[in-house]
C-alpha cells in the first residue's frame, strides 16, 4: 500500500459516520447500534493513524519517536473488542448475560492496551521507523513483547469472532446469513494478517529477513480486512432498512385501489396541506390509511352485513382461503355501500342512522386494507357487486352472484 491508499477506506468509513452521525447520537442507548457506529469510528482511526504521513506527523507533534505504534496497536485491541462487543449484542440472549459477556471482553482487550503501553514505555525504540517497525524492532526487549501482545491478542479476537459468526451463519437465512459470511472472511483475513506478520518477526528471531511480508503484503490484508469486516457489519442493517422502506411503498402502491374508492369520503379529503411525496413513506402510508377508515367510517350506516356474508360464501366457494375470503366479503361489503350511498345523495339514511343510534362506530372490527384493496381490484365477486349483479340491500343473492 502507497502512503495515500490508507487514507481511502478511512474516507469511505468516515462519510458513512456522518451520514448517520444523528442517527447515531438519537439510538446511542440502543447497545446495537451504539456498538456498530463505535466499529465504524475505530475503523477510520486505525486507518488514519496507521498511514506513514500520519505516523511521522504524530511522532513529531508528540516528539517521541514511534509513539505512533503503540497507538496504532491500542486502536487495533479496541477495534478487535468492538467487533466481539457487536457480535454479542447482535446475536442477542438474556440482556444481563449480554451485558456480562461484553464487559468482560471489553476489560481484557483493555488490560491489553495498558499492558501495550507499558512496553513501548520500559523498551527502547529511539529510532523513527515507518514503515517496518514490527521486524526492525523483533529482537529489543519490551518492544518485542509489544508487538507479540498485539498480534496475539488481535489473532485470538478473530478467530473468537469467527467461531460465534460461522456456526450462527449456519442458522440463519437471508442477508444476516451474507453478512455473517462476509465477516468471516473479513476476519480470516485479518487472520492472515497477524500470521503473515508473526511470520516475518519469528524470521528476524532466527536470523533470516522475510522484512517484505511485514511491510508490503500485511497492511494490503489488514486493509482488506477492515473494509470487509465494517461492509459484513452493515450488509444485513441496511439491507434489512432497504427492505422495510421497500415493503412500505409497497403497501402504499397496493392501498392505492381502495383509497382512490374512499379518500373523497373521508372528511379529510378537502384538506388544504397534504404531505409531500417526499415525506417518509412511513407518513405517506399512515395518511392513506387515515383517509381509508375516515371513508369507511362515513360509509358505515349503508354497510350491509347479509352482502358481506352472502360474499363471503361465494369467495370460499370459488376457492378463497378464509383470509382472502374475507377480505373479498369487505371489499364487496364497501363497493355496496359506495352504490347504495351514490343512490342516497340527499344522504336520508345516514341522517336516520344519526337519530337512531348517533354518530356511527367503526363497523366489523380491524380489517386488512391491503387485501380489501387487492380484492377490490381482482376479485370477481367484487366485480359483481361493482357491475350491479347483485343488489347492496340484503336480498336473495342473484344466480350469478351465486354461482
Amino acid at each position: 500500500m502507497n502512503d495515500s491508499s490508507y487514507y481511502v477506506p478511512s474516507a469511505a468509513m468516515a462519510i458513512v459516520l456522518l451520514l448517520k452521525g444523528r442517527a447515531a447520537l438519537r439510538a446511542w442507548r440502543d447497545p446495537l447500534l451504539r456498538s456498530v457506529y463505535s466499529l465504524l469510528l475505530l475503523s477510520v482511526l486505525v486507518f488514519f493513524f496507521a498511514a506513514p504521513p500520519t505516523i511521522s506527523w504524530v511522532n513529531r507533534v508528540t516528539g517521541v519517536p514511534n509513539i505512533s505504534a503503540p497507538l496504532v496497536y491500542c486502536l487495533l485491541s479496541a477495534f478487535s473488542a468492538s467487533c466481539l462487543v457487536l457480535i454479542i449484542n447482535w446475536r442477542g440472549g438474556p440482556p444481563e448475560a449480554t451485558r456480562r459477556a461484553s464487559r468482560r471482553w471489553i476489560t481484557g482487550y483493555a488490560v491489553v492496551i495498558v499492558a501495550t503501553a507499558t512496553l513501548f514505555a520500559l523498551g527502547d525504540a529511539s529510532e523513527q521507523r515507518l514503515r517496518d517497525f514490527d521486524t526492525h524492532y523483533a529482537d529489543t526487549p519490551f518492544i518485542r513483547e509489544m508487538i507479540v501482545l498485539y498480534l496475539v491478542a488481535l489473532t485470538l479476537s478473530n478467530i473468537a469472532m469467527n467461531a460465534v459468526c460461522w456456526p450462527w451463519a449456519l442458522q440463519v437465512r437471508g442477508w444476516l446469513r451474507v453478512g455473517l459470511l462476509v465477516i468471516t472472511v473479513g476476519f480470516s483475513c485479518n487472520i492472515t494478517f497477524a500470521a503473515t506478520k508473526l511470520t516475518a518477526v519469528v524470521t528476524r528471531w532466527n536470523g533470516g529477513n522475510l522484512d517484505y511480508l511485514s511491510t508490503y503484503v500485511a497492511p494490503a490484508m489488514a486493509a482488506a480486512a477492515e473494509v470487509i469486516t465494517a461492509v459484513g457489519f452493515c450488509i444485513p442493517l441496511a439491507c434489512q432498512r432497504v427492505g422495510d422502506t421497500w415493503s412500505t411503498w409497497s403497501t402504499y402502491r397496493r392501498l392505492s385501489p381502495l383509497w382512490r374508492e374512499l379518500a373523497p369520503l373521508s372528511e379529510h379529503g378537502d384538506r388544504t396541506v397534504r404531505i409531500g411525496w417526499w415525506s417518509p413513506v412511513e407518513l405517506l402510508v399512515t395518511q392513506r390509511e387515515s383517509d381509508i377508515h375516515d371513508g369507511m367510517l362515513s360509509l358505515y350506516p349503508y354497510f350491509d352485513p347479509a352482502v358481506r356474508a352472502r360474499a363471503y360464501d361465494a369467495a370460499g366457494a370459488a376457492g378463497s382461503s378464509p383470509d382472502v375470503a374475507r377480505a373479498e366479503a369487505d371489499a364487496a361489503m364497501v363497493t355496496a355501500a359506495l352504490r347504495a350511498r351514490a343512490a342516497d345523495p340527499e344522504g336520508r339514511v345516514i341522517s336516520a342512522a344519526t337519530e337512531n343510534s348517533g354518530p356511527p362506530a367503526a363497523a366489523g372490527g380491524p380489517r386488512d386494507l391491503v387485501a380489501m384493496s387487492h380484492a377490490l381490484r381482482c376479485s370477481p365477486v367484487v366485480a359483481a357487486v361493482r357491475e350491479g349483479a347483485v343488489p347492496w340491500a340484503g336480498d336473495e343473492p342473484t344466480s350469478r352472484f351465486a354461482h
